[in-house]
Order: structure tokens, then C-alpha cells, then sequence
């Protein structure tokens, strides 16, 4: 690990401060359990780290009648194990704690969770393997090499990184806002704007500034929370990255969907919206081959690689199956 300077501000308005004028590079750190393995493994080497895992005002949390608020700094554990999100929107608490191990999950915040990098192999293995997100340019070593947790979705000539992340998909199904500041204001960023697709950029993950950070994730109320569910496919029931994971969540009336949202986790180079599969399950009846339509639906632009193929069944079925969990849970 490359030596660096640590600063710890006092207060939100001070670590504004200290990012406004930062030298390029500069990191913030928050639970820290990914920034200190990338900067372990020489792929983030920032000259500045800016701690602000203590400032109070980004670990509130609060259930109100309008919308749920968690502060970038909360806990994930706390967040998890929150008595309204664990009851009323089990999605959310489910893609928390399937996300990590129990140790990690009292360490890692919420905010950080959704800027977490890649768990590519090729990412991650150091200079003797071309990847475009570390060193733009170089190439994407995954595109002829072992691709079986790579990207069917969202993929470019440039990169096929899986997201990694479970939160963020779960957030995508309940339309979420992050509110994030720097040195201009505070500004809402839908949570769908906050990633981008690889393109020919890979190196440009999310749409922040590098002087801005998030400071809270707001999801508005819905009576589509109590019946949802987040379902995670592994290669190992304890703590493992998704092969393919599906946030569900949809009201159900006399056997007919009402609301309908499907996001897709695992499979893709961002958290991934299925919204065409919403359309066809909205006002439809609820059978197994109405959800199993919206899982085709869901995979229909896949674009498999040498070794994943295998995960557009898997993806299919993911879906079929929380469609099906989130309405048991809605109609009870």
C-alpha cells in the first residue's frame, strides 16, 4: 500500500471543504471494506483519504409516512435489522443481508455499498491482465478469458465487469433518490442515473463529481414494499457474489398484479431495471407462466459469452421464482 495522507473532518460542511479542495485522486472512506482492499492491491492508490465514518449526520435513519431515509454513513447491519424495513419492505432488508457476512455488515455503510468496484478477476489481478476499468485502454482481458460471472447485460467491446453490488438493485425496484453534496449544493440523483454502463469508458462507474459525496438514500413509501422480496442465486448459501439475484416487489388484488417492479442484480454492468418485464405482468393474472413470460422478458437482450451462458436460465428462473415469493407475501 502506497503511503497517503488521512484526514478526518469534524463536521459534513468540513469534509465538503476538505473535497472542494482536494487533489485529484482524493478518496473518501467510510467502512472502508473495499477502498482498503483495492488500495492493498495497488488499484486505488489516493494520495488523500477523507474519513467521515463519525459525522452523526450521516447515520440517521428514518420511517416516515412518505419515504424511507437512510443516512450514507448507516451501518448496513442497522439498516438490515430496522423493525419498518425488515417488516414492510423485506426486499430491502434482504439484499443487505445476503450482501455480506456478518462481520462486514457491521462495518460497511449503505452509501458506500453502492459505489463498491467490480469484483472482476482481471480488475483485481494486477497489471499482467489488460483491463480497461483500471488502466483505460489497455483492453479487457474477460472478453476471450474465463467470463463466467461476467456481464450478460449492458456488456460493451470495452468491458463486461459485473456490478456486484445487491443494495443498489433492491434500491432500483423502489425508485430511490440519492442525495449527494460537494462544494455546489446538495443535489438528488435518481438512483437509476447514479451508475452508467460501461460503454467506451469503463473507468467512469457512477455519475458523482470527484468532489461530491452521498450523504443520504431516500425511497418514497409503497404498498408494493410488504410484497417484495429480494432473491440471491450463489455458488454457496453463506457470503458470495450473485450468479443472478431479482428485487420484486408488487401488489396483487382477486389474483391480478397491480404494481409491478423487477430489478435485476449479478448479471449486469450496472444495477439493471427490467421495466418491459413490469409492463407485461401489470394487470395480468398471476400464474407461473405469466411469471416465467416476465423472466424471458427480463433476459431478452441478453448477450451471453463463452462461459455464462448458462445464467439466462438461471436469470429466467430467478426472476419466475421472486415474482412468486413477492406475491405470497402481498396477498397475505
Amino acid at each position: 500500500m502506497r503511503p497517503f495522507a488521512y484526514v478526518a473532518p469534524g463536521s459534513l460542511g468540513e469534509a465538503v471543504d476538505v473535497l472542494r479542495d482536494a487533489v485529484p485522486g482524493t478518496k473518501v472512506l467510510a467502512g472502508g471494506t473495499t477502498l482498503y482492499d483495492l488500495m492493498k492491491l495497488g488499484i486505488e492508490t489516493p494520495p488523500v483519504v477523507v474519513d467521515v465514518h463519525r459525522l452523526p449526520e450521516l447515520t440517521v435513519i428514518e420511517a416516515g409516512p412518505a419515504e424511507l431515509s437512510f443516512g450514507a454513513g448507516a451501518r448496513m447491519a442497522d439498516v438490515a435489522d430496522h423493525p419498518v424495513v425488515r417488516d414492510e419492505y423485506p426486499a430491502l432488508s434482504e439484499s443487505l443481508w445476503r450482501a455480506a457476512s456478518q462481520q462486514l455488515r457491521t462495518m460497511a455503510t449503505v452509501g458506500g455499498n453502492l459505489l463498491q468496484r467490480t469484483r472482476c478477476g482481471y480488475f483485481r489481478g494486477g497489471p499482467e491482465f489488460p483491463c480497461n476499468k483500471r488502466e483505460p485502454g489497455s483492453g479487457c482481458a474477460a472478453l476471450e478469458g474465463h467470463d463466467r460471472t461476467h456481464a450478460l447485460l449492458g456488456a460493451s467491446d470495452a468491458c463486461i465487469a459485473t456490478y456486484p453490488g445487491d443494495w443498489a438493485v433492491a434500491l432500483l425496484a423502489f425508485d430511490a433518490v440519492v442525495d449527494v453534496a460537494g462544494p455546489r449544493g446538495e443535489r438528488p440523483v435518481p438512483l437509476e442515473d447514479l451508475h452508467v454502463e460501461p460503454g467506451a469508458d469503463p473507468a467512469r462507474e457512477h455519475t458523482l463529481d470527484a468532489d461530491e459525496l452521498i450523504v443520504r438514500i431516500r425511497v418514497p413509501a409503497t404498498p408494493a414494499g410488504r410484497g417484495s422480496t429480494y432473491l440471491k442465486i450463489r455458488d454457496r448459501e453463506s457470503y458470495a457474489f450473485a450468479l443472478a439475484s431479482a428485487a420484486v416487489a408488487l401488489t396483487v388484488e382477486d389474483g391480478v398484479i397491480g404494481d409491478c417492479r423487477i430489478a435485476l442484480g449479478g448479471v449486469a454492468t450496472r444495477p439493471w431495471r427490467a421495466e418491459e418485464a413490469e409492463h407485461v405482468l401489470r394487470g395480468a393474472p398471476l400464474t407461473a407462466g405469466n411469471a416465467r413470460h416476465a423472466g424471458e422478458i427480463a433476459f431478452a437482450g441478453a448477450r451471453p459469452g463463452i462461459h455464462n451462458g448458462f445464467r439466462v436460465e438461471l436469470g429466467i428462473r430467478t426472476v419466475a421464482d421472486a415474482v412468486r415469493i413477492a406475491a405470497e407475501r402481498a396477498t397475505r
